[in-house]
């Protein structure tokens, strides 16, 4: 089963809010879900992401593969910075 971290949408019409899930690729977007990681909001400036970097770690260690926009937010919080060197430690 190959898992990607996305994100799913909550909230009402024009007021988007977002969940960062651990989900099997095949599933729709607004689909079940393994395992809640973290949410994203959208609409403050500046945009509010909180995320539960252990799991987040945890889930990319494994081998799930985050969407394009899942990866910009790990890249502005500095997590996808740790797994990085995470991966540089276990091959060296």
């Amino acid at each position: 089963m190959a898992v990607h971290l996305r994100l799913t949408r909550m909230g009402r019409h024009k007021r988007p809010f977002y969940r960062v899930v651990a989900v099997d690729s095949r599933a729709r977007r607004d689909g079940k879900y393994l395992e809640i990681v973290g949410t994203h909001d959208p609409l403050p400036d500046p945009a509010v992401t909180n995320l539960k970097s252990d799991r987040v770690l945890d889930w990319l260690q494994k081998g799930a593969q985050p969407s394009v926009t899942v990866r910009t937010l790990l890249r502005r919080s500095g997590i996808w910075k740790t797994f990085e060197e995470s991966k540089k430690k276990t091959s060296a």
